[in-house]
């Protein structure tokens, strides 16, 4: 399965604004803490390759989190973010850390953000605020690769939807963002 998703910068105010006015449906508010690994084998940034953990707990902060682990493939397109993306639940974050560990891994960045979901139009709406990088609004669906081309418009059509540019797309990724401002 393929994560087909279109990034760009843009004050959250507007979109929640149209999103409002377009009858999307608000799904909830989280906080993502995303740590990523270099792998001993490989460059992933020469691969476009990412492994990361990531901690996610709801927006309420009760203190209940839930832990993945997600390998995302090299981009397969130059018109969107689409990549591979492999994810599964792992019961103890800090035990997995420790397995990657043993086998050479190690942390290469930490990307912490807040996330609000919103569906509209069989997409997923997120608005992202980053630590250190500021507002970002994401529309993403998952297909399957006969899908990707038809899926990637119709994100662009929901961008528009919003109010928003398709051609100020960013296909660099949270932690690329924050890589290249550290510079």
């Amino acid at each position: 399965m393929y994560e087909v998703e279109l990034k760009v910068r843009a004050s959250h105010d507007a979109v929640r604004e149209r999103l409002d006015a377009l009858g999307a449906e608000y799904v909830g508010s989280v906080t993502q803490v995303d740590t990523y690994y270099d792998a001993p084998h490989r460059d992933f940034a020469a691969t476009d390759e990412a492994l990361r953990i990531r901690l996610e707990s709801d927006g309420i902060g009760d203190g209940e989190s839930t832990a993945r682990v997600t390998y995302k493939g090299p981009l397969i397109e130059d018109a969107s973010k689409t990549r591979e993306e492999i994810e599964t639940g792992v019961a103890d974050a800090d035990r997995f850390d420790d397995v990657l560990d043993a086998l050479g891994f190690s942390p290469a960045a930490v990307v912490e953000k807040e996330r609000e979901r919103y569906a509209l139009g069989g997409y997923t709406v997120t608005l992202d605020t980053v630590s250190d990088l500021g507002e970002f609004v994401e529309i993403e669906r998952e297909a399957p690769e006969s899908a990707v081309d038809a899926v990637r418009e119709g994100a662009i059509d929901r961008l528009r939807d919003l109010g928003l540019d398709p051609d100020e797309q960013i296909r660099t990724s949270y932690l690329g963002l924050l890589l290249d401002s550290s510079e």
